[in-house]
């Protein structure tokens, strides 16, 4: 699991230093195809998530206390969890008052039936004094399917 971690991380750092489109690698054994339904359940469920975070301050408490991203996790340590990381992330990549401005679901990948991974990019302007123009950020979240629903699980790529 941390070899796999690992991997992921160097391989976005490595996307994002030389600023070329970023894809997920198959996972060990290689992706599933998964029914119809599930995959565009992840696909709406995950863009409904994300599209929530373009022009929001990640370091305000009405953000923090937004009950619909809160509704995305199975428990509250776990949206806790998964909000202080992204915060991090958005503060070391330089974001102006840690706003992205957009947000793009760039790709899923299936690793069985009930656990995908979401690729997704964040883009915002750089707060950097006299540094115009733009910063990104990629994730590679992990989502589990339980309970007829499909929830973020923070932590677990």
């Amino acid at each position: 699991m941390r070899g796999r971690r690992a991997a992921i991380a160097a391989l976005l750092a490595l996307a994002a230093c030389a600023g070329e489109p970023l894809s997920l690698s198959a996972p060990e054994g290689g992706g599933v195809a998964v029914s119809p339904a599930r995959a565009l359940a992840l696909r709406h469920r995950a863009e409904g998530f994300y599209l929530r975070f373009a022009h929001r301050r990640f370091n305000t408490l009405e953000t923090y206390n937004d009950y619909i991203m809160r509704d995305h996790f199975q428990s509250l340590d776990l949206y806790f969890d998964y909000y202080a990381d992204l915060v991090e992330d958005l503060l070391a990549a330089n974001f102006e008052k840690c706003r992205p401005r957009g947000v793009d679901v760039l790709e899923l990948v299936f690793e069985d039936e009930d656990h995908a991974l979401v690729l997704v990019r964040f883009v915002g302007d750089d707060g950097r004094p006299l540094r115009p123009g733009r910063t990104r950020l990629m994730r590679a979240d992990r989502w589990e399917w339980a309970d007829g629903a499909w929830w973020l699980r923070p932590g677990k790529v």
